[in-house]
């Protein structure tokens, strides 16, 4: 499976704190979902703008480029997003908030919630023929409006195969950082049960609900989210590792 290019830098770090003051705060790292891009998170970053900060952008809209910042870092991830932070590396990670996100999309024999494969083998075969009409057509049933932008068809399509193939509960268990998952209940990409599938019985992982909450949460319900993602920052033990 190629993995997906490295996203890149659209907001620079908030300053941090100086010299003899508490110790430095992790930065958070923002990776947006498929068919989006960094302005996803535009709405919920300034309830955390006394956090560092790091918005990726994956490139399906124009060009990515290096994004990874330096020393401990929270990442947080919007669907496929979070699942594309996974396979770059979590044992490292102070934290982590997935938000309407996954550890693995497709069903198999030890993961029945996932959806079936043959779900996204159709809209791959679809995507190779009209990637403009699967790309919007996948934003409305998020409740987004249509692109309106040239795309990057190679990077779009990288993404849909690894969405297809993508698996990532090991690395968070084996990482064993606590975090948070946040879930809207009428998610109509990731239902309740593929929410639970991916994150329930991680530990020290809580799942939150937002009632009547679908796929774009951080646009949605950005001071939900915001207030979810402080409390659990809150309660990070320092820079390298959370409590």
């Amino acid at each position: 499976m190629t993995p997906m290019p490295r996203a890149g830098v659209l907001a620079s770090a908030v300053p941090e704190a100086a010299s003899g003051t508490a110790p430095s705060r992790p930065t958070l790292l923002f990776e947006h979902g498929w068919a989006f891009d960094g302005s996803l998170w535009d709405a919920l970053r300034p309830h955390l703008a006394d956090w560092p900060q790091v918005v990726a952008d994956a490139g399906y809209f124009g060009a990515p480029g290096p994004a990874r910042p330096g020393g401990p870092i929270v990442a947080i991830g919007h669907s496929h997003g979070f699942l594309r932070l996974v396979q770059e590396g979590a044992p490292d990670w102070a934290g982590w908030v997935a938000i309407n996100g996954f550890s693995r999309f497709t069903g198999a024999d030890d993961f029945p919630a996932g959806v079936a494969p043959r779900v996204l083998q159709r809209m791959l075969a679809r995507f190779d023929v009209d990637p403009a009409t699967v790309v919007d057509d996948f934003r409305l049933r998020c409740g987004s409006p249509p692109a309106g932008r040239p795309l990057d068809t190679d990077r779009l399509g990288a993404g849909l195969r690894v969405l297809a193939g993508g698996a990532g509960r090991a690395a968070l268990a084996r990482g064993r950082v606590p975090g948070l998952a946040l879930a809207g209940e009428a998610d109509p990409i990731v239902p309740p049960a593929l929410t639970r599938a991916s994150f329930g019985g991680l530990q020290g992982t809580r799942i939150e609900w937002r009632a009547g909450g679908k796929h774009v949460l951080p646009v949605t319900a950005p001071d939900w989210c915001a207030g979810h993602i402080r409390r659990y920052l809150e309660g990070l033990a320092g820079p390298g590792r959370a409590a």
